[in-house]
């Protein structure tokens, strides 16, 4: 080789050779400046081991290896002002082979992408190959939906001026990298997404934005054409891209703001996101590309190809620049270190004689860029600096580095700096150093593109991903990306903190590298530009000189001239040449001597070879000259086995043929002598022969004719009998045939004038009735009517509003009557006890009193069970009408079902087959339709998980619109389970919401909100009800905080004095008297207000907004004058009672004569003491107080009134506006556009106001339940009222008390209810579903915190707290979904709460008292059913959410099976003895990791498929579901594998086929094992046995085509096809199947209607069925555990 023209090739020829002959890795290192050719020389050293390490034919591995080639090039190559095909990125490329030294695998490593080439281009350069690829095809129809047009009209492909190349058709180019991502398998979905992502950066770049006035903003035009199209090619929303590319946000500790950007920051942005996105999209196909060269196959050893950048120095240098140089010394430092400091460095320690020769060493250099306080440590540090700038890292580099020698400060420039190199001094522009070191992009906008429509985009900007691509460890060829996953969840901070820049992540990879290179055996190959014109055929010697002594190539060749290159111990030596040592020498035990004496023999010249200490030194070709000996000796040892062998054979065919020839003699004499015995004996018998058949000829023919004669007379009298009998017949026939066709014609006639007389009846009575719909049709568009149903539904809401009220008063009248009853009897009660010991008779006086009032409440108490037996026999009599009605109904039913029944057996009668056949296609029809519709459904479901991370941009929006136009806070108080719950809430963020919801609908305008009327109407009306809700409340708060103000002032320190009679006679009068005023107060000031409304409707325009507000007005009036009508009422009871009370007072005896003549009451004449008049005084001062406050009070209620109709008028105020506004734009309509509109102004208003009733009358019902509930409870309490008064009096007539008597509580038995306190909710959840881990609850009850949950819902149930159970229930699905996203990646975690929210479900269901789920329950489970609530809108709720945590459960299992499918179904060898039948050519494919960690066995699949059960088993989880799952699992093994299969020839044999039947017995032995058969998973496995079977089937004549065509029923053609095609035979006794035999397959199967997918959608989930699985537990039988913590639950 040293006598020929360097070539590439001979680099690689000897690097394979190297690598085969001393089994280690090799490395080849193409180096030299940009434009000098290293792309082109790497690829060539590629196409020489894919074609050396190959079979004869290229495989599929070496083809996709050089596929990778164009890929790279058209997304990481551009033209410089150097290179017209420049590599803006490094590459390290790893070629695996396997230990016969065939290619099995690759892996692919990549440094520095120039991202900043996107966005910018200097004059005469390009941006990236693709982008101008792409604009070339724009004309292609797949490409129309890109909206590109020529590369001219993008900013992005124009910066540089020419955007064409002379020589290169940009057109031709993009075919071959469209099969190249063909060829690498690509699905055409995921390139047409790829390209869309490109196109959408050049529309990013031609965005145009506008800066305002004041400088410090921007905005971009909603109709600017390149944003829609970036955004519908990327499938985000326009509108918050279009705000967060002006905007963004600031968060800190406490608050979040949103900033304005001036319109170089945004420029800026919109850069770095466009940067952002091509760097993700560039790593994505990197890591595609390794995935298509990865194998799971061991690996042997591997050569690796770098072509990295070259040495660059432009005009203007920036960061990209600085780091290739860098690269490029590191690579020039490993040259020095290989060729001279390690070379001269072997000489010395083996006292070789040598002389020194000088290099330069260019270590300062790399200690200035990476040493301590280097380059790259000052601009780190300059980066982490809040307000560093490119001039003060400039001025650092000049303070610290000016003394260095390699480092300049240029004269004329404070932001520049010169580093010395090895091959030329830099001069670099600090501008830029920072922001492109830092790699910033705005959170906000990432998070836009993380919500996208298209799988492809979002999952390129997933959290979970590593932004910078990592470098893998050199023994483990891993993808060039590590993604790592933190457990819990990371915390939101800002991007530009906590992440380590580009220029260490760069150090790092380079450093990686470096290892990797020192670990191998280097190979160098020294690119040389001939000139810097890109010329061809012109060569500068002084430019080449110069390349060759920067690289140190002359150094090279001293060392070279003068040095040893090839080396070999003693003991290697001995081993490869012992061929060449004499029998005589070998006796000698000295290896070292033995060695010397063969070479002083061998070669004669001392000067070639040198003895080290433990190595032998050779001169460049010695080596080969011995090599050359080698396989001479080799060769005539072979020569003389030849030829004794030979000999041997002849001499053993001469003696075989010769007995040979004796056999055949011997056999040939003794065959003729048996053939003529054998003619002797034939003659004899046929003369015997002849002799018997002539005579049994003749007995033939006279039987024949015998049998004959009689069978002819036989069918002849037969023949008479018949036709005798037919004629009977057919008139017998005939006769009943008249009469049936006589009868028919009859009843004919009659039906047909029956129909006529239908169809005149009908054809008039439609006459009629379309004329009275015309009519009515009429009237109802008329105004007049829909105010006469206007006025029918006030009337309805009025009479409701009536019997409210009714209902208030009687609820009203009666408490008041029983705590009027009540303290009476406790006031009478001490004053009984006090008077009892002074007088006796005091009490007997008193004593009727008393009786009279127990009477009374007697009376009203047997007039409530009047009242109750009233409404008791109502009821009874409405139910024995029901059930007379129901039972005449089952009568009717029972004889319509006899009818049915009669008719159906007729029918059955007549076509039973065709029914059953029809009846069977329809089952399966509609079975299918519910398979296809629960799939869609479940599909939404998962969908709506997506769509969350859009809801939280949505969040973010509302919450800067609700800021505007300043900046405050979230409410601290606020719960987070609001923000995450899916149900209604009174919240604030749901009024917020609604008035978002509210906004948005009128900005898009009335005709596109009217598709969705109902929900505005719905959310409008929310919004009403809350915003009367929060100022209702915000009033009964400040009414209270006044009371108390009031009351405080009020209270004074004085003993609380008894009040006699006249005291209660002065209070009650004058509480009658202030009551009389209030009301005539009242009812002027509502006259007043009366007033007012009329005289401004009076004012206001007459449209019919108005008269509705109007009317709701005057409505509103009515309820407030029946309000007055109920004070009335009031007055006079008071009255009435006042008046009772001064007869009862004159009626009794006076108790003590009057004293003091000279103070008396106005009201009596009778006398009393001082004293008594100063204590009666002091009362009536006190009671005017009390009535003073109570004159406030009912003031402050009137003033609330009066702003409550106030803000009523402001508000059909508004609504008059609004309509006036709609009334505008109505006019500017057509005609019949504006009847259309009015209608659907009528109509939603009509809606609307069909939804406050309906809503008012559930309203009521719900309070009439209340009221009636509450009406037991006040019965209840008057009947336990009297025990206690019956109790009380049967005491006072004891003498004396004996003993004291405890009474003790019955203890009575656990009811299955769990009883909480509402401030303890919070606290139940974080114990039960936030904080619990599944090991707690190992030896419990499966399912324990659903039975708990239930438990608790059941009480509430039982108090009737309908917001406790709504609470509770959207507590524990937040806290649920909390967990799960939390534990996104456990699969024990995601089981047990799949496990628990399906028993919560199934509860639910059980005890909700519908008779279809509880046959199977017990007398003592019906006892635990709910008795208030229907929760089935909360069983859907669980249902949905049941259905994401299986789809997440079934994510986390397929993640964790998916890398074992492949290695453990068709490479691992299951059946030992196969691995000698591999096909032709076979490589034993391996990942590029030197130990094979990643090959698993099938043993592995089933372990961990028994780990997935038990834990599902012992969770408790139902079996049905866990049945689906390993179905949806076993499809998971079939398509990975099969299209593992379709993709790669290297397993197409019939050894796979084998192994591949063996492997899926042992499945189906494993679900049968663990009796899983009846699920339905070995019926997925179907497809993958035919491919199995079809690699086993023989493949040659039409009868194997028949019967693989009826044998592989479940793969299509194109699969059937794919796998006949890369059949590869196991030896060369077998043929590989031929082009004819595959155009048979193919017409026998056109007539199949087979999909046109090759590849089975591994991603495709089943739908999931949860059947009702009741428990047979009850709940008074389950015991917490103490390690829950829930000490606050109480059993009830």
């Amino acid at each position: 080789m040293g006598d020929m023209d360097p070539h590439i090739f001979a680099v690689a020829e000897e690097a394979y050779k190297q690598m085969a002959r001393d089994e280690k890795n090799q490395s080849i290192i193409v180096s030299g400046e940009s434009g000098a050719g290293k792309t082109v020389s790497a690829k060539y050293a590629m196409r020489y081991f894919a074609t050396v390490g190959g079979s004869a034919s290229e495989t599929n591995i070496e083809e996709k290896v050089l596929a990778s080639s164009p890929i790279m090039e058209a997304i990481g190559n551009a033209k410089t002002t150097r290179n017209d095909n420049s590599s803006r990125f490094g590459k390290y490329i790893q070629i695996g082979f396997d230990k016969r030294y065939h290619i099995i695998g690759a892996n692919m490593r990549t440094y520095l992408l120039e991202k900043s080439r996107v966005v910018f281009q200097a004059d005469d350069e390009r941006n990236y190959h693709i982008f101008y690829q792409l604009c070339a095809a724009a004309s292609l129809p797949e490409f129309k939906e890109l909206a590109l047009s020529n590369a001219e009209d993008f900013f992005y492909t124009s910066q540089g001026g020419d955007t064409s190349i002379e020589g290169v058709d940009d057109a031709q180019d993009f075919e071959k990298t469209r099969q190249a991502f063909t060829l690498l398998g690509v699905r055409e979905s995921h390139q047409i997404s790829i390209f869309k992502i490109i196109a959408s950066i050049l529309h990013l770049g031609s965005v145009a934005i506008q800066a305002e006035r004041d400088g410090d903003s921007c905005s971009i035009s909603p109709q600017d054409e390149h944003l829609s199209n970036f955004c519908q090619l990327l499938g985000v929303e326009h509108s918050q891209m279009e705000h967060w590319l002006c905007h963004r946000k600031l968060v800190t500790t406490s608050e979040t703001y949103v900033k304005t950007m001036s319109l170089q920051q945004v420029v800026n942005a919109r850069n770095a996101l466009a940067k952002h996105i091509y760097a993700q999209l560039f790593g994505w196909i990197v890591d595609h590309v390794n995935k298509a060269l990865h194998t799971s196959l061991k690996q042997h050893s591997f050569i690796g190809v770098l072509d990295i950048y070259g040495f660059e120095t432009f005009e203007v240098n920036s960061f990209e620049q600085f780091c290739i140089n860098y690269a490029n010394e590191k690579l020039q430092q490993q040259f020095n270190l290989h060729v001279f400091k390690l070379e001269q460095e072997e000489y010395m320690k083996e006292q070789i004689p040598w002389t020194l020769i000088d290099f330069s060493d260019n270590q300062p250099c790399i200690d200035l860029i990476e040493a301590k306080l280097g380059i790259l440590d000052l601009l780190d540090e300059e980066c982490k600096v809040p307000k560093g700038t490119d001039q003060n890292w400039a001025q650092k580099l000049y303070d610290r580095h000016t003394g260095s020698q390699h480092f300049q400060k240029p004269r004329m420039s404070n932001t520049a700096f010169i580093v010395v190199h090895f091959a030329d001094k830099v001069e670099y522009l600090s501008d830029g150093f920072l922001e492109k070191n830092r790699d910033t992009v705005y959170e906000e906008q990432i998070n836009i593109l993380k919500a996208s429509k298209f799988p492809l985009v979002a999952d390129l900007f997933q959290d979970d991903k590593d932004p910078v691509p990592a470098t893998a460890t050199p023994g483990k060829g891993s993808s060039s990306k590590i993604n790592i996953r933190s457990a819990r969840p990371p915390i939101k901070v800002s991007n530009k903190e906590h992440k380590k820049t580009v220029g260490h992540q760069f150090r790092t990879s380079l450093h990686l590298l470096m290892e990797t290179l020192n670990a191998t055996t280097p190979h160098y190959v020294r690119c040389i530009k001939p000139n810097d014109e890109k010329l061809p055929f012109h060569f500068d010697p002084r430019r080449a000189v110069q390349q060759l002594r920067a690289c140190g190539v002359l150094e090279t060749i001293r060392i070279s001239a003068a040095g040893y290159p090839s080396r070999w111990a003693y003991h290697d030596f001995f081993n490869r040449y012992r061929v060449l040592v004499k029998k005589r020498e070998l006796a000698n035990t000295d290896k070292k001597a033995v060695c010397k004496s063969v070479l002083e023999n061998l070669i004669k010249d001392p000067d070639k070879i040198q003895f080290g200490r433990t190595k032998i030194f050779f001169r460049a070709g010695q080596v080969a000259y011995l090599e050359k000996l080698r396989a001479d000796t080799f060769r005539a040892a072979t020569i003389v086995i030849q030829k004794t062998v030979r000999g041997w054979l002849q001499r053993l065919k001469y003696r075989r043929l010769k007995g040979a020839a004796l056999t055949l003699q011997r056999y040939w004499r003794g065959y003729l002598a048996r053939r003529l015995a054998e003619h002797l004996r034939r003659t004899k018998a046929a003369l015997v022969l002849q002799k018997q058949f002539r005579m049994q000829r003749a007995l033939r023919a006279y039987q024949r004719a015998r049998r004959a004669a009689v069978v002819i007379q036989a069918f002849t009298r037969a023949m008479f009998v018949r036709r005798r009998y037919r004629q009977v017949l057919l008139e017998h026939k005939a006769t009943i045939l008249q009469k049936y066709v006589r009868g028919w014609m009859a009843r004919r006639r009659v039906r047909r004038l029956q129909g006529a007389a239908i169809v005149i009846q009908c054809a008039f009575r439609r006459l009629k009735a379309k004329s009275e719909l015309k009519a009515l049709k009429i009237e109802a568009r008329s105004a007049e009517h829909l105010k006469r149903l206007n006025v029918g539904m006030e009337n309805k809401v009025v009479q409701l509003q009536r019997r409210i009220d009714d209902q208030n008063k009687e609820l009203k009248t009666l408490s008041e009557q029983l705590s009027t009853s009540s303290s009476a009897h406790a006031v009478e009660v001490e004053r009984l006890k006090k008077e009892l010991a002074r007088s006796q008779q005091s009490r007997e006086d008193t004593g009727p009193g008393l009786q009279e009032e127990v009477d009374s409440l007697r009376t009203q108490l047997r007039r409530a069970h009047s009242e109750r037996r009233v409404l008791e026999d109502a009821h009874s009599r409405e139910k024995d009408e029901l059930r007379k009605r129901v039972a005449d109904l089952e009568q009717e039913n029972a004889l319509l079902k006899d009818e049915k029944e009669q008719l159906n057996n007729q029918i059955l009668s007549q076509a039973k087959d065709e029914f059953a056949q029809n009846s069977v296609k329809e089952n399966l029809l509609m079975r299918k339709e519910l398979e296809e519709e629960r799939s869609r459904y479940q599909n939404l479901v998962k969908e709506y998980s997506r769509l969350e991370q859009r809801y939280d941009n949505l969040q973010d929006e509302m919450t800067i619109v609700k800021q505007a136009p300043g900046h405050r806070r979230n409410p601290s108080n606020q719960s987070s389970l609001e923000s995450d719950s899916n149900y209604p809430s009174i919240s604030t963020s749901e009024i917020g919401d609604t008035e978002d919801a509210l906004q948005q609908v009128e900005d898009v305008g009335l005709e596109k909100a009217a598709m969705d009327m109902t929900v505005f109407l719905k959310l409008q009306k929310r919004v009403r009800e809350l915003e009367q809700e929060r100022k209702r409340l915000q009033a009964q708060l400040e009414k209270k905080d006044l009371q108390d103000s009031r009351r405080v002032q009020a209270e004074q320190p004085q003993t609380v004095i008894d009040l006699g009679p006249d005291a209660d006679l002065a209070y009650n009068s004058l509480k009658r008297q202030e009551l009389e005023s209030e009301n005539k107060k009242l009812k002027n000031d509502l006259n007043e207000l009366r007033k007012a409304v009329a005289a401004q409707a009076a004012q206001s325009s007459p449209g019919h907004g108005s008269h509705d507000g109007y009317g709701l007005l005057l409505s509103q009036l009515r309820l407030a004058s029946e309000e007055l009508e109920v004070r009335k009422e009031e007055v006079l009871l008071l009255r009435t009672q006042i008046v009772s009370a001064e007869q009862r007072r004159l009626a009794g005896p006076s108790t003590e004569p009057n004293i003091n003549a000279r103070t008396s009451w106005p009201n009596s004449e009778k006398h009393v003491d001082q004293e008594d008049a100063i204590e009666a005084y002091h009362g009536v001062c006190q009671t005017n107080r009390l009535l003073e406050a109570q004159l406030q009070a009912q003031s402050l209620e009137h003033e609330e009134e009066v702003d409550g109709l106030k803000a009523q008028m402001e508000a059909l105020r508004e609504e008059m506006d609004r309509q006036q506004q709609t009334f505008c734009q109505t006019l500017l309509l057509s005609p019949e556009a504006q009847v259309d509109f009015g209608v659907q102004q009528e109509i939603s208003r009509l809606t609307n106001d069909n939804l406050d009733l309906k809503e008012l009358v559930e309203k009521l019902e719900k309070n009439e339940r209340k009221l009636k509930k509450q009406l037991k409870i006040h019965m209840k309490k008057v009947q336990d009222l009297e025990a206690a008064q019956a109790l009380a009096q049967s005491e006072r007539r004891r003498q004396e008390l004996t003993r004291q008597v405890t009474v003790q509580r019955k203890e009575k038995d656990f009811q299955g209810m769990l009883e909480y306190h509402k401030e303890d909710e919070a606290l139940l959840i974080r114990n039960l579903v936030t904080d619990l881990k599944p090991q707690t609850l190992s030896g419990t009850v499966p399912c324990l915190p659903a039975y708990i949950l239930y438990m608790c819902i059941r009480h509430a149930d039982y108090t009737n707290d309908d917001l406790k159970v709504h609470s509770l229930l959207t507590s524990t699905i937040n806290g649920i979904k909390k967990v799960l996203k939390k534990h996104n990646d456990d699969f024990e975690m995601t089981s047990f709460w799949l496990s628990n929210t399906c028993r919560l479900l199934h509860c639910l269901k059980q005890y909700s008292g519908d008779e279809g789920f509880m046959t199977q329950n017990t007398v003592k489970q019906n006892e635990h059913c709910l008795k208030n609530f229907d929760l089935t809108e909360y069983r859907q709720v669980l249902s949905d959410l049941s259905i994401q945590i299986y789809q997440q459960l079934i994510k986390i299992a397929e993640g964790v099976l998916q890398p074992m499918i492949v290695s453990a179904m068709l490479e691992n060898e299951s059946i030992q003895g196969l691995s000698g039948l591999k096909p032709t050519g076979y490589r034993k494919r391996s990942s590029s990791t030197a130990s094979g960690d990643g090959a698993y066995c099938l043993e592995a699949i089933t372990h961990q498929m028994n780990v997935f059960h038990t834990v599902m088993w012992d969770q408790g989880l139902d079996p049905e579901i866990i049945l689906q799952v390993f179905k949806q699992l076993f499809y998971v093994i079939n398509a990975v594998t099969l299209n593992n299969l379709l993709l790669r020839k290297d397993v197409c044999s019939w050894s796979t086929g084998m192994q591949l039947r063996y492997n899926i017995s042992q499945l189906e032995e494993w679900l049968r094992g663990r009796n899983l058969h009846q699920s339905g998973a070995a019926q997925t496995l179907e497809p993958l046995i035919q491919a199995a079977q079809l690699l086993q089937l023989k493949k040659k004549t039409p009868e194997d085509a028949e019967a693989i065509c009826s044998l592989c029923t479940s793969l299509s053609t194109q699969q059937i096809v794919k796998i006949l095609n890369l059949y590869t035979p196991l030896n060369e006794f077998e043929e590989r199947v031929t082009v004819a035999f595959i155009r048979t397959i193919q017409a026998q199967l056109q007539e199949r209607n087979d999909p046109q997918q090759l590849l089975l959608d591994s991603k495709h989930m089943f739908p999931v069925l949860f059947p009702f699985n009741p428990s047979s537990l009850t709940m008074d039988s389950i015991h917490i555990p103490a390690c829950l913590n829930l000490e606050f639950l109480n059993e009830v």
